[in-house]
Order: C-alpha cells, then structure tokens, then sequence
C-alpha cells in the first residue's frame, strides 16, 4: 500500500452525496451549534455577574460550560463546512488540531464532572466542613490539575495517533477521530495507541463508577432527611448533574467501543452527532430546568440584553 504520511489533506466522511440533504444538514448543525454557544454563553454570563453563584457548584458549571463551547467548536463549524462548500478535505495539521482538542476537551469535562460529583458529595453529606474542604483555593487546584492533566493526556494520545504511517487519507467520520484514524494505519505503531484507547476507556468507566458510588453515598444521606422539602432541595442540585454525566459517559463509551467500519453509515453519523453535539447542546437546559438560582440569574441577564438599549457585547466587555 501507498505510504500516504506526507499527504497535506484528509478527506473527511460527507452527510451524504445529494446536494440539497447537504444543505439540510448545514442549517440543522448552524441550528443545533448557535444554540449550544448561546445557552452556554449566557450561562457563563449569569454566574459571573450574579455575585449568588459565585460559589464552588457554580464555578464548575463555568468552567464546564466553557469546555462545552469548547468541545461543539472544534468539530460542528468544520462539518458544516463540508456541506456548504461540498469539499471533503481537511488539513493535515487542521486534522491534528482537532484531535488534540477534541481529547483535551473530552478529557477537561469528565474531570469536571468526576469534580463536581465531589462537590455534591462534601456539600450533601459533609455540610458542617463544606466551607473548609471546599474554599476557593482547593477549587481552583483541582481544576487547574485537571486542566494540566488533560493536556499532558491529549498529547500523549495525539502523538500516538500521528506517529503512525497512513496508507489511506479516507477517514469514514464527519472529523478527524482516533480510531478511524487508526483505520488508515498500515504500521503496527498503531497498536500503541489502540492499547491507550483502551486504558482510556477503562478510566472513563472508573470515573463513572466513582461517580455512581459517590451518588448512592449521596441518596443515603438524603434519605435521612427529615424534611421533604430538604429532600427535594439536595436532589435538585443532583440531578442535573447525575443527567449529564450519564448523557456524556455513556455516549463517549458507545462512540469508543464501537469498532469503526470500513465504509460510511449513517451509524457513524448518529455516533459522531451523539457525543459532540448533544451533551454540550444540551447541558445548559438540564442545568436551567431544575435549577431556580440559574433559571432566576438567566432571567434577569436576558431581561438585561433584551431590554437595554446598548448592545449585548458592551455588558460582556464590562463583566
């Protein structure tokens, strides 16, 4: 086979091959990616400027919504892209960007995640040392650790993934995704990578264990709530965040341990939309719905851009 490492371009998966369901799907995913920036944005906003969510549950809903933006940005603008112009081709380096940036993402937000269940756990079952365990100092650690982490992590995996030789440029998903990468591979680097695929997938579901067991340490606790309205006050801030794990693991743990085909299907498709679609598009309503201090903070900044004469962008600049 053709040793196709020097090839400058990737040819990414097309929706499909006629014009107008092309189109069709440019305006779902502009649809789809203006909301998720746009939730998520105004979730940012609210908790900066509402001086009642400045407090640790909140600073790692901020932190997590920017990973959200983050994530849908690396590789929603790309495959609209491919549809509007109906050109396949992406860079080599534009392929390693979004590999690098699609695993540090993913790797950034089930950090957080796996941090806020922690959060919940100290808050819930620990209320009297709350305060101490979980000051301001202890929060920004965590996640600049989990920041570091995920960086260190993401160049491990992309270095694994581009040191192999590629005899193909075809890649059968709408961007560039490890293990149909690994699919072009016709170098035996490639088990390498494939073993920290499967490291990989085994600390995903580590995490999501610890985070099921912090949860039924949590539902423990809460029972012994004398309270209904008690009850009803802890679960709320659980939920939510029980949701979008569950909505973020088991679609990443479904994407990763489906062998990638030789060909294209609209399987590939669902797949890719499942896990960089929708946890980040949907995060911010899961969030909101239950939760009257966001649904209160989101309220007053709509009523803010809506109602004021001076555009959006002069109270973003002045935050």
């Amino acid at each position: 086979m053709k040793n196709l490492t020097s090839t400058p371009t990737f040819l990414l998966l097309e929706f499909s091959d006629v014009r107008e369901l092309q189109i069709l799907h440019f305006f779902i995913y502009l649809a789809l990616y203006l909301t998720a920036v746009t939730w998520n944005i105004f979730i940012i906003i609210a908790i900066v400027v509402d001086y009642h969510l400045h407090t640790p549950m909140y600073f790692f809903l901020f932190n997590l919504a920017m990973i959200d933006i983050g994530f849908i940005s690396v590789t929603v603008p790309k495959s609209m892209a491919v549809s509007l112009m109906d050109d396949r081709s992406i860079s080599y380096s534009g392929c390693v960007a979004q590999v690098f940036f699609c695993f540090c993402f993913g790797t950034s937000e089930l950090i957080i995640l796996t941090i806020m269940a922690h959060d919940r756990h100290t808050a819930i079952c620990n209320p009297l040392e709350y305060e101490r365990i979980m000051h301001k100092g202890t929060c920004l650690e965590m996640v600049a650790t989990g920041w570091i982490f995920s960086v260190f992590y993401t160049i491990l995996h992309t270095g694994g993934t581009f040191a192999n030789t590629f005899c193909s440029n075809r890649i059968n998903q709408l961007f560039c995704e490890t293990p149909h990468l690994l699919k072009c591979s016709c170098s035996n680097i490639y088990l390498v990578e494939v073993g920290f695929l499967a490291i990989s997938c085994s600390v995903v579901l580590a995490c999501f264990v610890f985070i099921i067991i912090t949860y039924v340490k949590i539902f423990r606790t809460v029972l012994r709530i004398p309270s209904v309205h008690g009850q009803k006050k802890a679960l709320s801030t659980c939920i939510p965040h029980l949701t979008v794990v569950s909505l973020y693991v088991l679609t990443a743990i479904f994407a990763y341990t489906r062998p990638p085909g030789d060909s294209s299907s609209a399987v590939d498709v669902a797949v890719a939309a499942m896990y960089s679609i929708i946890p980040p598009t949907l995060n911010p309503f899961i969030y909101s719905m239950r939760n009257n201090e966001i649904k209160a903070a989101l309220w007053k900044v709509l009523k803010l851009f809506f109602s004021s004469k001076k555009p959006c962008w002069f109270y973003i600049v002045n935050i």
